[in-house]
């Protein structure tokens, strides 16, 4: 299929305050041209369609955030650009011997905090229980690894408890960056903000870590400033090319894109795909390519009543056939030519294929077949379709908004009429975690089964506005938690897979492909997790 079928569905696109933040746009690009950096200095002009969210490093779970503020902030482990895991600010860790359900790591010396602080064992045992705070949205990671405790056993050793043996404890740190204790406990930030209830609190916009970069200015959705930290651990060990970072959020792909052939910017984080043979022909300018590690896909809420934003007889999402009738009228081979440019892997699971519990029959997706799938409508009760409100981020994945334009044409098809709500994810995302939406294009990354269970399968999941509730799959994904055994965990894994696959309340599309751009004297590399870090990047001299 080689063109995108017109839809008769009504498509309502709201685009509140797009004029103002093109002007911000190019506000911002215009700011850049004024920067001038000290002789020998490189500075790095970042540009990304989305703003940082927060930089309370405990508050938001949420990828352009979390990329932004690992300069700043470190954590005890991390990913490598592979996905492997790496020492940061622990050296080495183990599960003792003698207590399976203790995690202990032995931490770095010599490290201090932007503030001059020493880093000790404290900071990272206030850090790990700050993170289990009711406000924290990366909680889940640590409930995922069923901690109870966070202890300082001396300065430089740390011990994590949990409920019983947690084999992926490690893993699952990645994501909890460490603070001081003293900063947060002086500026009332000792109990991470409360992002999804609309508040902030001092380290929302300030920041205190152990990182290679500092905060020099935050301009919220317009202009953020970072310098190199003088006293940083790893100077001699990471090139640290980059004496300053000025990060850009501008929405437009087509401002993006200029900006960076014209070097106003000169590291351009996600290309969008119709430009990336245009930029690889550019002889100034170097594309990196690369496989990540997320998905996009489509949610509905399973279990109201009625629907919130639609007209139809109950909730047609309730009723499994309707989910499965939609799922087979999306075209993913459709979307992936004509909208990705090739620059994607349909899928017919919202797992990655490089992530832990991947199958290739997991990956299937189902055929196109409208015939079908209208006979699984009439069988609901729907034999004249629906019509509901489709949230829709536009800068929250690669082609958000025309993606969501095709899924309005396509299950169109089927007799479901769907509005179309397009807004910037900073809208759309307190929807999904606040579970105030019924239908949803949505966006993740995980390395391993566990996570994606505990924040979209489990009813208690952050992020699981499909409000699935199934209490044998929820015993499943908790004795996860403490599950050692591999064989076991692999047929847990496999059992909850088959539920979800066949409860459909999830409607993946794809896996997305990453695509960066840079002047040509600038060197990244791909990263799976489609993180940066700046320190590591090497520029030509």
């Amino acid at each position: 299929m080689s063109q995108m079928p017109k839809s008769t569905a009504r498509c309502f696109i709201h685009r509140p305050a797009r004029l103002k933040r093109r002007f911000a746009a190019i506000a911002s690009v215009a700011a850049l041209l004024m920067t001038v950096s000290p002789g020998g200095a490189e500075t790095l002009k970042w540009a990304r369609s989305l703003d940082v969210q927060t930089l309370d490093p405990h508050a938001y779970n949420e990828n352009v955030t979390f990329a932004f503020n690992r300069q700043m902030y470190e954590g005890l482990v991390e990913r490598s650009d592979d996905g492997k895991l790496i020492g940061v600010l622990a050296t080495e860790w183990r599960m003792l011997p003698d207590h399976p359900d203790v995690w202990e790591f032995k931490l770095r010396r010599n490290v201090t905090f932007h503030d001059g602080a020493p880093f000790k064992a404290d900071d990272a045992a206030f850090s790990i229980q700050r993170a289990m705070a009711p406000t924290s949205n990366v909680r889940t990671y640590l409930a995922a690894a069923a901690v109870e405790e966070a202890i300082a056993k001396d300065d430089y050793t740390v011990q994590v408890k949990t409920k019983g043996p947690s084999p992926l404890l490690p893993e699952n740190l990645a994501s909890i960056f460490i603070m001081n204790r003293a900063w947060a406990e002086k500026n009332d930030s000792v109990v991470p903000q409360d992002f999804k209830g609309g508040k902030e609190n001092y380290a929302a916009r300030h920041e205190n870590g152990t990182g290679a970069y500092r905060l020099v200015s935050r301009e919220s959705d317009r202009r953020s400033e970072l310098e190199a930290y003088d006293k940083y651990w790893g100077i001699g060990q990471f090139p640290i090319d980059i004496d300053r970072i000025i990060y850009t959020p501008i929405q437009s792909a087509a401002t993006r894109v200029s900006a960076l052939i014209s070097g106003e910017v000169n590291f351009l984080q996600d290309v969008p795909p119709q430009d990336i043979s245009r930029l690889e022909q550019n002889e100034s300018l170097r594309v990196v390519r690369g496989p990540e590690i997320r998905t996009v896909f489509l949610g509905v809420n399973t279990s109201a009543n009625t629907l919130a934003s639609g007209e139809a007889k109950g909730n047609p999402f309730a009723d499994k056939r309707v989910r499965h009738a939609m799922n087979m009228s999306i075209d993913r081979l459709a979307i992936k030519s004509a909208i990705m440019r090739g620059e994607s892997v349909p899928l017919g699971t919202i797992i990655s294929p490089i992530a832990d519990g991947y199958t290739e029959e997991l990956g299937k997706f189902p055929k196109l077949n409208i015939d079908q799938a209208k006979q699984l409508m009439a069988e609901a009760g729907y034999p004249n379709g629906f019509s509901v409100t489709l949230n829709c981020p536009n800068d929250g994945m690669v082609n958000d908004e025309r993606i969501c334009q095709a899924v309005v044409a396509m299950l169109a098809k089927i007799g479901v009429t769907v509005h179309l709500d397009v807004q910037p994810s900073a809208v759309v995302w307190p929807l999904v975690l606040n579970r105030k939406t019924d239908f949803y294009l949505m966006t993740w990354g995980s390395y391993d089964s566990q996570l994606i269970f505990d924040n979209l399968v489990h009813s208690r999941g952050a992020w699981a506005a499909a409000n699935y509730k199934n209490p044998e799959i929820d015993a499943k994904i908790e004795l996860l938690r403490s599950e050692a055994d591999p064989q076991r965990r692999k047929t847990i894994i496999a059992e909850i897979w088959k539920t979800v696959q066949d409860e459909c309340f999830y409607l993946p599309i794809h896996a997305q492909v990453l695509a960066r751009a840079t002047q040509k004297k600038i060197h990244v590399t791909p990263n799976v997790g489609n993180q940066i870090s700046v320190k590591t990047i090497k520029v030509d001299k």
